[in-house]
């Protein structure tokens, strides 16, 4: 893999990525040291493993056709080193140390000409646990493909890599010339995606509204300042509450989030909103079995979280009702399905639009809610053992806060990446979202 041209949504994230809005996912994963390893040892590890994973290698540079387009190029000076730095903690709470740094350096751009992407380990004063900070440009990967590169530094997965590289499965060779058949069924393919793409533009131009939050965090203006949030929410108990409730773990976890928000609201003193905020929900639409594509495959459902609502279990019921209409409805339709619509666009379209597109997002959702994939395996990095891992997702302009989940270890690991001027009391809300979920929990089992 040398060169390869953009996919489309990849090339609408290069192009979104401003200074006060960089585009790259994230992880904090803490690590149970034993005292076994060095900060030295450690940063050899991942900087030979992450080296090993030939996606890391490589960058984007401009084409000259398409116009407009960019492709991936494997950068002949690499250098890991480049990539993958440490970082010494002062003495103190370790966790919370490492939480706060890794807000701060989530606010910096990753530099467009190498491979977008750095590694940080973080250490403390005296040996034993110590922290990973991964960042992965959007361009580079979704969520599911970004889990794919980066457990490639973990022990078990580069173990299983070192004995034997995945084989692709092989596609039958076939003619260049398509026949008649062929013809047919492309172009109605064609007109199916033209019309698909005609009713998600106006679903849209529909959707979007200018009644926003009025003095809300929500409402504050970018400083492109980024601040770091976590919470824990027990799986069990989610578990629980979806058996009673009906629906998904992820409705139940949506459900969290909007009694979060309307707890916090409620604790800062501000006037709930006259109308629901909404959330955007990302969907993968990998086929599972389907050919393993580099590029961006994403979509998403719009769902208003009913923080108007003062009852938790009703909170959950509306939230499983407008899951189960999106459901029914599917990933590619809807205003939710904005993201298809990059595969309708030329790439010079991209490059000049994306940033006018990126400011509308305000007028079409208010949080980014995104549920992110893990191995199931017990993972460890040098032999120690991987304790937590807190996801964080890219704030689109205009917006204040996104939530990301992942599950590890029998919990719910929540990642909160909010503006810190706009919301210097993430703490609070991270707070809520336990609080929500024992709120539930006491409806299901009382």
């Amino acid at each position: 893999m040398s060169t390869e041209l953009l996919a489309p949504l990849d090339l609408a994230f290069w192009h979104l990525e401003s200074t006060e809005h960089p585009m790259h996912l994230g992880a904090l994963a803490l690590f149970e040291g034993d005292g076994g390893n060095d900060a030295g040892s450690i940063v050899e590890l991942l900087a030979e493993r992450a080296a090993a994973i030939p996606r890391l290698r490589m960058r984007v540079r401009g084409v000259l056709l398409p116009i407009g387009g960019a492709a991936w190029s494997t950068a002949k000076d690499f250098d890991v080193r480049r990539h993958v730095r440490h970082v010494r903690l002062p003495g103190g709470d370790f966790a919370a140390d490492a939480t706060h740094l890794a807000g701060e350096l989530m606010e910096q751009p990753l530099e467009r000409g190498l491979p977008p992407w750095e590694m940080y380990v973080l250490t403390g004063a005296e040996p034993g646990a110590f922290a990973v900070l991964v960042k992965l440009h959007h361009a580079l990967a979704d969520g599911m493909r970004a889990v794919a590169i980066g457990a490639g530094i973990f022990d078990q997965i580069a173990g299983a890599g070192a004995a034997g590289a995945r084989r692709e499965r092989g596609v039958p060779p076939r003619s260049w010339l398509p026949g008649p058949h062929q013809v047919v069924g492309f172009a109605r393919d064609r007109l199916e995606e033209v019309g698909r793409a005609v009713g998600i533009g106006a679903s849209v131009m529909r959707a979007s509204r200018f009644d926003l939050w009025g003095d809300s965090a929500f409402a504050a203006g970018s400083s492109g300042t980024r601040r770091l949030g976590t919470a824990v929410l027990g799986l069990d108990d989610v578990l629980k509450i979806r058996r009673v409730a009906g629906g998904t773990a992820n409705d139940v976890l949506l459900a969290v989030v909007a009694g979060a928000l309307r707890r916090w609201m409620l604790e800062r003193g501000e006037p709930l909103p006259g109308a629901d905020p909404r959330a955007l929900v990302p969907v993968s639409r990998r086929r599972p079995g389907g050919p393993a594509a580099s590029g961006n495959r994403l979509s998403a459902y719009l769902l208003g979280l009913p923080v108007s609502e003062p009852d938790a279990w009703t909170r959950l019921t509306a939230v499983r009702r407008a899951m189960d209409r999106n459901k029914a409805e599917g990933p590619g339709r809807g205003a939710g399905a904005v993201a298809v619509l990059a595969d309708h666009l030329p790439p010079l379209a991209h490059r000049f639009g994306a940033p006018i597109a990126g400011s509308a997002a305000r007028m079409l959702f208010d949080v980014l809610v995104t549920s992110v994939p893990l191995p199931r395996s017990t993972l460890s990095l040098g032999g120690s053992p991987l304790c937590a891992i807190y996801p964080m997702a890219p704030l689109a302009r205009g917006q204040s806060l996104a939530v990301a989940l992942s599950t590890y270890g029998g919990r719910v690991h929540v990642g909160l990446v909010a503006d810190a001027k706009a919301v210097p009391d993430l703490d609070r809300l991270a707070g809520s979202m336990t609080d929500e979920l024992a709120a539930l929990l006491r409806a299901a089992t009382g």
